[in-house]
């Protein structure tokens, strides 16, 4: 039997749709070894083309279409759940023109949102996802762009919300805001790549049907978040969009990456995508 890596994040929607693969509770026609670790790091992981399948963000898909097709199931889209701009006092995004402002990785889809967004010119420093809130507490960086759990909890580090960029893109294009997706190496085939997706689609059923029996793993890698904090994160990064990112989703992707195409002043690349 083949094996082959596969690399997630330890964020509950992760460890929520891979929970079954990863467990054995369904069949697989390949076996896995499996690397949990943070987005950024996947990124560049698969920008060196070391994983077989990663998750990775949104933007970074540019940067390995050559050696990678994107896949309809398992990643992470959708609406109400993107990155928040946050700082230690009231203020506007007009205000944080010139600042230092935190990021979760020039890499990420967070980052590269900002960019789109135009009003900021100043320094971008990149971070761990989850040192960029008590970075802007301490006063270190003037704000942070924070992610994942960050937008339930930026508030216990007396920090004020500035601008919501996953509300923003929603305002400006009517799509869902792609976050991250999942991407396969080309060189594996497309029959492998289809079994692959069908596999992370029947992984991510097993857990909507036995959420209970799912916790424990989602638990054991969640980073010391609270129960209500997990349950949180999966019910905004879990969604319709994880089972089959769709027509308007693939419309969507390819909307973040013309942005991202046109901020370089480069070309989109001519190859397919999704896996087809």
């Amino acid at each position: 039997m083949k094996t082959l890596t596969l690399g997630y994040s330890p964020c509950p929607n992760d460890t929520f749709i891979f929970r079954a693969m990863a467990e054995k509770k369904i069949d697989l026609p390949f076996a896995l070894d499996i690397l949990l670790a943070d987005v950024e790091m996947l990124n560049r992981r698969a920008a060196q083309g070391a994983l077989d399948i990663s998750k990775i963000s949104a933007s970074a898909a540019l940067n390995i279409m050559d050696r990678y097709w994107l896949l309809r199931a398992g990643g992470a889209m959708g609406r109400g759940c993107g990155p928040l701009v946050v700082s230690g006092h009231p203020a506007g995004i007009k205000d944080l023109r010139d600042a230092t402002i935190a990021t979760p990785g020039d890499m990420t889809t967070a980052s590269l949102l900002l960019r789109i967004e135009g009003t900021h010119r100043g320094r971008r420093v990149p971070m761990q996802f989850d040192q960029i809130m008590p970075a802007v507490a301490a006063g270190e960086v003037d704000a942070g762009v924070i992610i994942h759990e960050g937008r339930w909890t930026y508030r216990a580090y007396g920090l004020h919300e500035v601008l919501d960029l996953g509300r923003w893109w929603e305002e400006e294009t009517a799509l869902p805001l792609p976050l991250g997706a999942i991407a396969v190496r080309r060189d594996l085939g497309g029959d492998l790549a289809g079994a692959v997706e069908e596999k992370i689609r029947e992984s991510l059923s097993f857990s909507l049907k036995d959420r209970d029996g799912a916790w424990p793993y989602i638990e054991r890698h969640a980073q010391e978040m609270s129960p209500e904090v997990i349950r949180l994160h999966i019910d905004a990064f879990v969604n319709e969009f994880s089972l089959d990112a769709g027509p308007e989703g693939e419309k969507a992707m390819k909307k973040l990456l013309e942005a991202a195409c046109s901020l370089e002043n480069r070309p989109f690349p001519q190859q397919d995508l999704f896996w087809s």
